[in-house]
């Protein structure tokens, strides 16, 4: 438990050093990509979801229309949760090679010592198309076990451990994302951050937990 409040501290420690000045920079361009991306996917998710639900509560009438007063917020919180995780997953992958360089920084902040990185043109224009290496290796890694959840979530039984199962995925993925950044500055195979995160399972996924909890808000999540 104690592993799990402490992974779940980091996020927090993480967000206080943001406002300083050598970094604001470097948050500005992913945040602008995802007040975009959220807008885009929020406003085509809601027009496809409330063309459902002019199907559906048409066909309710008599004493079932006070499931109408049920079904119209769930729409609402189910749209804004789908829209804030998938901008979250897509802005991610468009903005590697930014939230790269921002461990860096932070992470120069924190030590006090400059990362001993080749910052020649070549090497950051290789920067780019190696976090999106890097992205495509985790997405890789997340499919079986989304498949597995999948499989779980449709049989009888054993449905129920969905909902969890589904919850504790999102938060190792989440753990996985964020600690690959300053790893992958020091140029470790993505092997060797799975290998980090499970030797320290239970504060990868306290951390991992509140990263994917702030992901479904709106605002919080930009």
């Amino acid at each position: 438990m104690s592993g799990f409040l402490t992974g779940a501290g980091y996020f927090f420690r993480g967000m206080a050093l943001l406002p300083r000045p050598g970094l604001r920079g470097f948050v500005v361009i992913p945040l602008l990509a995802n007040i975009a991306v959220f807008a885009l996917i929020a406003s085509s998710l809601y027009q496809l979801m409330s063309g459902y639900y002019s199907d559906f509560t048409g066909e309710i009438s008599g004493s079932w229309q006070f499931l109408t007063w049920i079904i119209t917020p769930l729409i609402w919180v189910v749209g804004t949760l789908l829209s804030g995780y998938l901008s979250i997953f897509l802005v991610l992958f468009l903005t590697s090679p930014f939230h790269g360089l921002l461990a860096e920084k932070v992470e120069e902040q924190v030590t006090g010592e400059v990362l001993d990185n080749d910052s020649s043109a070549l090497q950051t224009a290789l920067a780019v198309p190696r976090g999106f290496l890097r992205e495509i290796q985790k997405f890789c890694h997340y499919l079986p076990m989304a498949f597995l959840v999948l499989i779980i979530s449709i049989v009888p039984g054993i449905n129920v451990a969905a909902p969890f199962l589904w919850i504790l995925l999102g938060a190792w993925m989440m753990s996985l994302q964020f600690i690959d950044y300053p790893m992958d500055n020091h140029r470790l195979p993505f092997s060797d951050v799975r290998e980090a995160c499970g030797a320290q399972r239970s504060t990868s996924i306290g951390f991992g937990m509140v990263v994917a909890f702030v992901s479904g808000i709106p605002l919080l999540n930009l």
